[in-house]
């Protein structure tokens, strides 16, 4: 058995799944999902219930001892290497002892690179299916996005902006990058785009985004439905991505092999941090 721990915002939630499945996969084991950190406090919610994934909740029992209940216990897991053994991550990159790990692996760690799954792709494909029927609004839109020359457009803003360490961290995209970024696909395309942008500022990127297209903001889904919006955008035709993992998985679900995705070509505004296998072989950087 392969064990995952699942923690923070739906994007991160689904490269912790999917390099864990990947892992199962390549033993024939089963996968569980280490969900305690959402029986806390925490800003974000467990949100892999609405795909078709092949996991189940890790048991009690079967689970490593956690520091902040029980220390002593969670001492004596690490210090004799028992079962489940932890395999951290060390790094943003890929990490090449990835490849040799055996069964009975707690895996904990972002692990934010394709290379982790790309061999089982087709399977994390079938398993982030969304399974929850789309609202009527959503299956409209879903149905217009169909016969649409569409972008889908995502602007992250939310604690990236407000909290000045996940700034420093992170940092934002310039309204020049996604300009230049809709220039570089449009001018690809033979019909004029259509821009649909996604945001949790909607109302910021209604004030300041101008671009020479229609363009559609995206608003009516709330934090509890951003799974309608991760459908929403994998059925765009082409994508321009934030330095989210949420907008990375927007655009890698699209199955589509003549999509367009641009991409800013820093992940991190911190010089520091550096993860060069964020990126799929045939996306597209621009500086942001």
């Amino acid at each position: 058995m392969i064990i995952t721990q699942i923690n923070g915002g739906l994007g991160n939630q689904m490269f912790q799944y999917a390099a864990g499945r990947a892992l199962a996969l390549r033993h024939g084991v089963d996968l569980a999902l280490d969900t305690r950190i959402f029986d806390g406090g925490t800003q974000f919610g467990f949100g892999l219930d609405h795909f078709a994934h092949a996991a189940r909740q890790g048991l009690p029992a079967e689970m490593p001892p956690e520091r902040r209940q029980n220390r002593l216990r969670y001492l004596v897991w690490r210090g004799l290497k028992l079962k489940p053994h932890l395999f951290r991550e060390h790094g943003l990159s890929y990490n090449a002892g990835f490849d040799d790990l055996g069964d009975g692996v707690y895996l904990k760690g972002y692990w934010q690179s394709e290379r982790y799954f790309k061999s089982v792709e087709a399977a994390i494909r079938d398993d982030f299916v969304i399974t929850t029927p789309p609202t009527p609004e959503n299956a409209a839109i879903l149905t217009e996005l169909a016969h649409l020359p569409a972008i889908s457009l995502h602007i992250r803003r939310g604690d990236y902006v407000k909290d000045s360490r996940t700034n420093a961290t992170h940092g934002t995209c310039t309204l020049e990058y996604y300009a230049r970024a809709v220039d570089m696909i449009a001018g690809t395309m033979t019909d004029k785009p259509v821009i649909f942008t996604f945001s949790d500022d909607p109302v910021w990127v209604r004030e300041n985004l101008v671009l020479p297209y229609e363009m559609r903001v995206m608003e009516h889904n709330d934090s509890d439905h951003n799974y309608e919006d991760l459908r929403l955008m994998s059925a765009c035709r082409h994508h321009i991505i934030a330095n989210s993992s949420f907008s990375w998985w927007g655009a890698w679900l699209n199955p589509s092999p003549d999509k367009l995705v641009v991409s800013p070509a820093r992940w991190f505004a911190d010089p520091k941090m550096l993860n060069e296998d964020i990126w799929p072989e045939n996306w597209s950087r621009l500086e942001a």
